[in-house]
């Protein structure tokens, strides 16, 4: 049994991405793992202010949704982002948490599988390139994390549109795998 963290970065209720996020939290949880589920909307979140106080004492300065969205991904087996694309990248709000994960970068940490989840209107073959470059270049920074998955559904913008769309059943197999 493997802790699986999935954070949805999608600030609306029922989005394509919360769709494709519960979806592989079924199959995870059909695989036997114990899941935890963090929405990111209606979390404060700052900017990261640069201080680096965090790599003296493994906690960030600033107290906000963010330090303890940062200590359950430390202890997490397994993190599962779930993000709308936005201009070709993952969603701002994603983007503060991941720098707000500074912490992590100096203290052991428990996760070594990572997923990516994301949607958008555009549905080109490289419209998640972006979103999951932003992504590997947080986990190049974990020496022991690795990609071990991505699932993208192009041309989905409107609530629920992605109802249906191959890649919900590809986010639960995928959870059943993990």
């Amino acid at each position: 049994m493997k802790k699986v963290l999935i954070i949805s970065a999608s600030l609306r209720s029922s989005s394509n991405s919360d769709v494709l996020a519960h979806a592989f939290m079924k199959g995870a949880q059909e695989a036997g793992n114990e899941v935890m589920y963090e929405s990111l909307a209606g979390k404060k979140i700052d900017y990261c202010i640069g201080c680096m106080a965090c790599h003296k004492t493994g906690t960030c300065v600033l107290k906000d949704d963010a330090v303890e969205l940062a200590e359950k991904m430390k202890t997490a087996d397994v993190i599962v982002f779930a993000t709308p694309v936005y201009f070709f990248g993952m969603s701002g709000k994603m983007k503060t948490l991941l720098d707000r994960t500074n912490p992590l970068y100096s203290y052991p940490y428990d996760f070594r599988d990572i997923y990516v989840l994301c949607t958008a209107a555009e549905n080109e073959k490289d419209t998640p390139v972006g979103t999951v470059n932003g992504i590997q270049g947080w986990i190049d920074c974990f020496e022991q994390a690795q990609l071990k998955g991505e699932v993208f559904a192009g041309g989905v913008s409107g609530q629920g549109e992605v109802a249906g769309h191959p890649a919900v059943a590809q986010a639960y197999e995928m959870g059943k795998k993990v």
